[in-house]
């Protein structure tokens, strides 16, 4: 008889908890949705209509179609390029494709200095270090690999990893170095968290999202270190989040920012670091204020046929007064970010990709932009005529 009473009291119990749940889902969404509305109603303005109230207006950015032409075309690569990145000298670039290669390149002559053999095919990102003296990469082997661009060959030709990094329990994203120092590097994953890594050891020093309630809820696609305070990154998701982290307090992210209805794909920190922006499926690239929590402007243009083509990948000139925006349809739009509107289109150049644009970053002294996509190829376009660095 006890033994029957007790089992329909733990069923009752687990009914009720059930309906408890249930209850508390719905509380939490219902918070969710006045929170929203709360935040719609503090943005009274966004930088656009700030800067148009002004007296006088500052003008928009215009470009001609000689302001900003392709001058070169790396090709190498046999497989989708998935990513690239620059050298702090400007001159080299690394890049990784499906073909299972990553090719570091002199961007002035398109010679190729380095083929680097990679363990899994399926890369999707890579990274140059400070010195510029190693490359990280990582992919669907849920490994972070180091190879050191001064050590010897093997017997084969190939460069071999002098370091793995293993920890994560998913696809790696995206790798960025810390700045100005080659010993640390973070990476984003498909297991929802974000790992600071101590190269030198090989171990993890800190472990960002996770069990942790503030970390994000789906896949981290995206990483971006502040240049200002090398303390700070940003990550962004499938959870349609961003969220600022101070590598020193992992236990809980600084801040959480909404507005997207889409995964976040990209983030870039801002040049002053106290910005950054976003670029998301939903076919928006937004702008945060990481000091007030807000979204202070957002980036739209409607594509042919009413399409709402994905962002893939965002940078911002050296000023910030240009964004540069890749599509997955193969447009690239560089933006005005006071006036936010779009000044000229990469993507409709004849000199352009053919198909999705899946990267793009800027040299860092901001004289030339690099593009890379599923053509398989790698556009570097420069400012030409009278143009001068934004």
């Amino acid at each position: 008889m006890s033994s029957t009473s007790d089992s329909s009291s733990v069923s009752v119990s687990v009914s009720e908890l059930k309906d408890r749940h249930v209850a508390a889902c719905d509380t939490v969404n219902s918070l969710k949705q006045k929170l929203k509305q709360k935040r719609l109603q503090l943005l009274d303005t966004d930088v656009a209509c700030y800067v148009k109230s002004q007296d006088p207006t500052p003008p928009v950015v215009s470009f001609g179609v000689t302001d900003l032409v392709c001058c070169r075309t790396l090709q190498g690569h046999s497989g989708k390029v998935y990513s690239l990145d620059w050298t702090p000298e400007k001159n080299r670039i690394v890049s990784a494709s499906q073909d299972g290669r990553l090719i570091v390149w002199n961007a002035l002559t398109r010679q190729k200095i380095h083929v680097i053999k990679i363990p899994c095919a399926w890369v999707t990102t890579c990274a140059f270090s400070p010195s510029g003296q190693t490359v990280a990469c990582g992919g669907l082997d849920n490994v972070c690999s180091i190879f050191n661009l001064n050590s010897p060959t093997d017997k084969d030709g190939n460069l071999p990893i002098s370091k793995m990094l293993s920890g994560h329990k998913g696809y790696i994203s995206c790798c960025q170095y810390v700045p100005d120092e080659d010993a640390h590097l973070i990476t984003s994953s498909g297991d929802q968290t974000c790992i600071l890594w101590d190269i030198t050891t090989g171990l993890k020093a800190s472990v960002f999202g996770g069990e942790f309630q503030s970390g994000h809820t789906a896949d981290v696609l995206s990483v971006s270190v502040n240049g200002s305070n090398s303390k700070m990154f940003v990550s962004g998701s499938c959870d349609s989040t961003a969220r600022l982290w101070d590598s020193r307090v992992a236990s809980r992210a600084v801040r959480t920012f909404h507005g997207h209805e889409g995964d976040v794909n990209t983030v870039k920190f801002f040049p002053d670091g106290n910005r950054f922006g976003t670029g998301s499926d939903d076919g928006t690239c937004q702008l945060f204020d990481i000091r007030t929590g807000h979204q202070i402007q957002k980036y739209y243009q409607q594509h042919v046929d009413n399409e709402i083509p994905p962002v893939t990948s965002i940078a911002f000139s050296i000023s910030g007064r240009l964004m540069f925006a890749a599509y997955s349809n193969g447009d690239c739009y560089v933006w005005d970010t006071l006036l936010a509107k779009v000044i000229l289109n990469l993507g409709a150049c004849q000199d352009s990709h053919e198909g999705r644009i899946s990267c793009l970053g800027l040299s860092a002294d901001g004289s030339a932009l690099c593009t890379g996509g599923w053509d398989t190829n790698l556009k570097i376009w420069a400012f030409g005529g009278d143009r001068t660095v934004l």
